[in-house]
């Protein structure tokens, strides 16, 4: 049986911030949300979320997940905490273990988790890394046949001690029955005067149980969060990662420095992403997509060979296969483009279906509509689908031509092949093949002159 404990009570007091320290965001997600997806990955039998600075507000974030929650009340340490989970930690035999995580430790990854769980067998297991300058970490103390004795607090740590550059990065797998006997033992006898979670090492080497340890895939997956400056040191790592994964995956990035990811990001093969872009939510490109720089995309579905051209908005849309969309495009949530659909400069969509072929090319608003195939929208038409209480829909049928500068006046539907002149106001349905336009009759004064400044 395996429990997961995640340390997340900690006030973050250099962060100068309100919101408890866990909340804050590596890629757009809350870390502590970071170190839940990973510890998912093992299948555990329960996870334990220690809470302290904020509770409320970590509780609430979430809420109806497969959590449990425990108070640590005053912070006193790792030690404590743990102590704090430990009337919810499952039981059966002597086979389960406890792995304990912390929620300002983001990146670990399941991998690494799995081998040091693996590398535990019927022991206690260390997370350790061995790095050039080890200052502030714990020392991972050995003796002279390399078995691990202790771990030693850097400020509790002797001169020679401190010269060990393998560290303690927090992270342990412990058999769980030991593990209660040993927290009942510990002490606060030390520079910090808290319960120090790594001094059950010394106490599994005094029972004869022995201590394993295994080391991270990758240095960064260790790193914690304590500042501002370690949170935007974190990010850029983490972003450099997603982009390199990319890359591994076949897709091009034409800078990879330059992207960002904050959710999941789906290619298909030969999709081309320019500089400055940012993927949120969930997001798939079909085979062939090319993405201008500085497109934004949340919650997007764009099929094969479509072209987004540069500072597009795209979210909660879905764009078919060849079209092409941008630049300076907006396609708000509900927006639904058809196959080889052009949506141009500054035009704005919501809650619109574009049919297949149609154009809407130049500065246009189209707004709960519904739109067939091969549709021309001049520049500057608008849809009026809201009267300041109620929204109201417009539907143009297929082949139909709007002129510029129309403004579509809903509920009213435009017949099939129907074509509108510039500048109407359409209030009433246009019958299809017919021309239907509204404008003042154009009038020429003979003798007419310009205005002058008088002197």
């Amino acid at each position: 049986m395996l429990n997961i404990i995640i340390l997340a009570a900690g006030l973050g007091k250099r962060m100068q911030s309100d919101l408890p320290k866990v909340l804050h965001p590596i890629a757009g997600r809350p870390m502590l949300a970071h170190v839940l997806d990973n510890a998912r990955c093992l299948n555990p039998d329960r996870i334990i979320v220690v809470v302290g600075h904020g509770a409320d507000r970590v509780q609430t974030m979430f809420a109806g997940q497969d959590l449990h929650f425990a108070l640590q009340q005053p912070q006193q340490g790792t030690g404590h905490a743990v102590m704090q989970a430990l009337p919810l930690v499952l039981e059966g035999d002597a086979q389960d273990a406890c792995l304990v995580l912390y929620g300002d430790v983001p990146l670990v990854q399941g991998d690494t988790l799995a081998r040091l769980l693996q590398a535990r067998q019927t022991g206690l297991a260390l997370l350790t890394e061995t790095l050039a300058d080890p200052s502030g970490y714990g020392r991972i103390v050995r003796d002279d046949a390399g078995q691990i004795l202790r771990i030693v607090e850097h400020k509790d740590a002797s001169a020679a001690q401190q010269a060990i550059c393998e560290v303690n990065t927090g992270i342990l797998a412990a058999p769980t029955q030991a593990l209660r006997q040993w927290l009942g033992r510990i002490n606060n006898q030390n520079a910090q005067g808290e319960y120090y979670l790594t001094d059950i090492v010394g106490l599994a080497v005094e029972d004869q149980i022995a201590v394993h340890h295994t080391q991270p895939s990758a240095a960064w997956e260790t790193l914690g969060v304590n500042s501002r400056a370690q949170q935007a040191q974190l990010e850029r790592i983490w972003q450099a990662e997603q982009a390199r994964r990319q890359l591994d995956l076949g897709v091009t990035l034409a800078d990879p420095a330059r992207f960002d990811l904050r959710g999941t990001l789906h290619c298909a093969r030969d999709v081309w992403i320019d500089v400055g872009c940012l993927f949120e939510g969930e997001v798939r490109l079909g085979e062939g997509v090319r993405i201008g720089p500085h497109c934004v995309l949340r919650d997007v579905t764009i099929g094969a060979g479509t072209h987004v051209e540069a500072f597009s908005h795209l979210q909660e849309a879905r764009v078919a296969e060849d079209a092409r969309i941008g630049p300076y495009a907006r396609l708000r949530p509900g927006a639904d483009i058809g196959a080889q659909a052009h949506v141009g400069n500054f035009v704005e969509i919501k809650k619109t279906q574009l049919g297949a072929g149609s154009k809407a090319n130049h500065l246009s608003y189209l707004g709960d509509a519904i739109i067939g195939k091969r549709v021309n929208i001049g520049a500057g038409t608008i849809t009026c689908n809201y009267d300041g209480v109620n929204k109201f829909q417009t539907v143009i049928e297929d082949e139909v031509f709007i002129g510029s500068d129309t403004q579509l006046v809903a509920p009213v539907r435009v017949g099939r092949g129907a074509t509108i002149g510039a500048g109407t106001t359409l209030t009433h349905d246009a019958p299809e093949h017919t021309l239907t336009l509204s404008r003042a009759p154009q009038t020429t004064r003979q003798g007419w002159r310009h205005p002058t400044k008088r002197s």
